[in-house]
């Protein structure tokens, strides 16, 4: 079978065979009508147009994935210091409880940082 199976039906009134090809039974200097011609290449057009439109969209794909890859590694660092910095608070909140030698008043504010810290801690969104 030929590589241009229309433009030799255009031609010859069936496409060439490999065969026709090497032996030279098809008209290989023949011309084709030009709006035959013309509709080929609106053809060639379109699907230059089309293969160029998909590259597109397979590049906008692509970095789309680019920055949803990049949202996830930050997220997960996000995760890994909102963890890091509720175990500090936590050793923190730990050291800070009021001892004997306190006031009243800073034993107080003592207790209600502690009551502060655990209850935004408990406030995730």
């Amino acid at each position: 079978m030929s590589d241009t199976p229309r433009t030799d039906e255009q031609i010859n009134g069936k496409p060439c065979t490999r065969f026709e090809i090497l032996a030279g039974d098809c008209l290989r200097n023949a011309a084709v009508p030009s709006e035959f011609a013309r509709t080929l290449e609106r053809e060639l057009n379109a699907a230059n147009d089309r293969i160029k439109r998909l590259e597109e969209d397979l590049m906008d794909a692509k970095n789309q994935y680019a920055v949803l890859a990049a949202d996830v590694v930050l997220y997960e660092d996000r995760g890994e210091r909102i963890k890091r910095l509720e175990e500090a608070g936590d050793a923190l909140c730990e050291n800070s409880n009021p001892s004997r030698w306190d006031s009243p008043a800073d034993a107080a504010r003592k207790l209600t940082e502690q009551s502060n810290w655990n209850k935004a801690k408990e406030a995730k969104p």
